[in-house]
């Protein structure tokens, strides 16, 4: 445990971009380890990709086939034998939040029942420090790029709060497509000690203006909620923003949720186009809102929240437009009854893996062809108090 501390104290000393050579040098000297790679999800959750330079290590491993990918799909370390050495690959997860896997190579006949934990406690240090890196170096954040990525998408990613969360009450997971140019699809949260606020947001339009829209209605949504405002009045003072702005020739869909955490009600305001659909047991069924008014369509729209609790066990998926009204190729769309299926078709899975097997079975129900529009999913699992 010394030594656990003595890594963790040399992270919070190194510059920004020496993180992985800290981890290596510590692994090196007390384990005899041959080799340390990094790897960071990419922004379409398809691969892991190497931060920094490793002799002989491919830049990219998917994530669907690769041992790497196995630690990061099953969130366990996993170990594969060669010829002269023996590899641990190790899930790097800050609260829920699955960013990559460390993947460390050692002498065969290592004795890895006392050195996992404390490679799971290294790991864990590391994305703590990862997440404060990223403050002062784009090494990181560059590192998760398979492709170039559009000036909207940049300006969407910025925006979120990360790919999934996890807390004894309930545990998230969101992706959206296509990763590196979407437009005006977006969603937020935030958990305070008693307080889950979910959101989920459709911008109209395309490109730059549909980012720059979603941009103006997050952050008034969050000003409102520091503020302390109900979610009624977060949703009033975002409509009142963005009219402001765009006096009704631009306005937002926003799906606004509140859970208390100790009881499980959810105080929701549905003003606009995302959508909600519940599993509870093997039952599937769309929970439906009354419909209110996008933000910013009319001046001084007024918003009324309505009610319902969840139970533990109970599974929410969000999903855009660009979800539910993607059609196949008979014409039918795809929320009419094929997301249902697939919601019972995951339910085995983490809600982390949801929304990516959710979208890839969209993918192949549109017929192989891209998307018309960006579509988002978020998935929540509630387990309650």
């Amino acid at each position: 445990m010394d030594e656990i501390t003595g890594v963790e104290q040399a992270l919070r000393r190194a510059a920004p971009h020496l993180l992985v050579s800290v981890v290596e040098d510590a692994l090196r000297e007390h384990h005899d380890a041959r080799r340390v790679e990094l790897r960071l999800a990419d922004y379409g959750l398809r691969s892991l990709q190497l931060v920094g330079r490793a002799p002989h290590a491919p830049r990219q491993v998917l994530i669907h086939d690769s041992p790497q990918g196995r630690a990061f799909g099953a969130q366990e370390p996993y170990v594969t034998q060669e010829a002269d050495s023996v590899s641990v690959h190790l899930p790097v997860t800050v609260r829920g939040d699955r960013m990559g896997v460390l993947t460390v190579g050692l002498p065969t006949g290592s004795d890895l029942v006392p050195l996992l934990p404390e490679l799971r406690h290294l790991c864990e240090a590391l994305g703590h420090e990862i997440l404060v890196a990223e403050r002062d170096t784009d090494l990181y954040v560059l590192a998760r790029r398979a492709t170039r990525m559009t000036l909207a998408a940049e300006m969407q990613w910025q925006l979120l709060p990360g790919l999934s969360c996890a807390r004894p009450e309930f545990a998230l997971g969101a992706h959206l497509e296509p990763a590196y140019a979407i437009f005006g699809d977006n969603y937020d949260w935030s958990a305070s000690d008693d307080q889950l606020t979910l959101t989920v947001t459709n911008g109209m339009g395309e490109g730059i203006e549909a980012a720059l829209l979603t941009n103006l209605a997050i952050n008034a949504l969050r000003n409102a909620r520091r503020g302390g405002l109900g979610l009624a009045d977060q949703a009033a003072l975002a409509d009142q923003a963005v009219y402001a702005q765009y006096r009704g020739s631009a306005y937002v869909s926003v799906l606004l949720m509140r859970f208390d955490l100790a009881t499980g009600e959810v105080e929701a305001v549905d003003a606009g186009s995302p959508r909600l659909w519940r599993l509870r047991g093997r039952s599937v069924e769309r929970v439906s809102l009354e419909a209110q008014l996008p933000l910013g369509m009319f001046e001084e729209s007024s918003y009324v929240p309505e009610r319902f609790t969840v139970l533990p066990g109970d599974r929410l998926l969000f999903g855009s437009d660009g979800v539910y009204d993607a059609a196949s190729p008979e014409g039918e769309s795809y929320g009419e009854r094929a997301l249902a299926r697939a919601l019972t078709a995951t339910r085995l899975l983490p809600p982390t893996q949801v929304p990516g097997a959710v979208l890839r079975e969209l993918a192949t129900y549109h017929g192989g062809t891209p998307l018309e529009d960006d579509a988002l999913v978020v998935c929540l699992d509630w387990h309650g108090r």
